[in-house]
């Protein structure tokens, strides 16, 4: 973990203190907390935060949503169970790049399948912001939904069934028995849910690196990080782009933690 982590990071955060390309090494000059003082006052960066936020919000939503129907299926399921759980994993299984290049010939403009269902003729998804987003937002939510499902299902699967039946025969309906009995009783697993997928949308690059390369406005927060230091050869620049994405993850987390902390304290059998 030192080698493959700890090592990273600090090179990263020591990087990023100087004014450093690749092309001219012998240039390097110590700036201290110049770089981010550069990026934290330029419009680029709080755009792809914005954009980045905006996909994450999008992705965990849905992905929540349809899990949980995923998750509620197989919970109830008699037969054939395992065959169900490994069949909905496939999409989770395929390399991001693979589903990404995927994703984009789908939404092709003239050999993609959507435009044809859609009856869309000679409309370029990759041509504007909106539509842009919409299919990056797709590939994600197919791919990933799959774990969210899972997460879930550990959930329900923790849930008393004379709990639901009491509620049952109390004359609570479906609805009520949903809110006030499923949910209360599986906060802690939806809330490592949401905070695994939060974490992981945050840090999408994949699937905008595939299908639009940052165009339309559609670039994330890695991705900026990957333009400074490959395409614009900034180390220190996108070295400070990737600190400053790390201690975001960082406060996400914790205020994951901090919200569900009862619920993680009671699921450990802590009182």
């Amino acid at each position: 973990m030192l080698l493959v982590t700890a090592y990273p990071m600090a090179q990263a955060v020591w990087l990023s203190l100087f004014r450093y390309r690749i092309t001219d090494p012998h240039s390097r000059e110590f700036v201290w907390l110049q770089n981010y003082a550069v990026i934290l006052r330029d419009g680029l960066w709080w755009r792809d935060v914005g954009v980045t936020f905006l996909i994450t919000v999008i992705t965990v939503t849905v992905e929540l949503v349809i899990g949980f129907a995923f998750a509620t299926v197989m919970h109830r399921m008699a037969f054939g169970r395992g065959i169900v759980r490994t069949s909905i994993l496939v999409p989770y299984g395929i390399v991001t790049v693979v589903s990404a290049f995927a994703w984009k010939f789908a939404f092709a403009t003239d050999s993609g399948f959507v435009n044809s269902w859609l009856g869309l003729e000679h409309y370029d998804f990759f041509a504007h912001f909106g539509s842009s987003l919409l299919a990056i937002c797709m590939s994600e939510i197919w791919k990933t939904t799959p774990f969210m499902s899972l997460l879930l299902l550990a959930g329900l699967a923790q849930i008393p069934e004379e709990v639901d039946e009491a509620a049952k025969i109390d004359g609570a309906t479906w609805w009520q028995r949903l809110w006030r009995v499923t949910i209360p009783n599986m906060k802690a697993s939806i809330m490592v849910a949401m905070l695994f997928r939060t974490l992981d949308a945050y840090r999408i690059f994949d699937n905008v690196f595939v299908m639009t390369n940052g165009t339309q406005n559609t670039e994330t927060v890695s991705f900026l990080a990957y333009r400074q230091i490959i395409s614009r050869t900034a180390v220190g620049l996108g070295s400070a782009v990737s600190v400053l994405l790390f201690l975001t993850v960082v406060l996400i987390a914790f205020v994951f933690i901090t919200a569900f902390k009862t619920d993680l304290s009671q699921v450990r059998g802590e009182r």
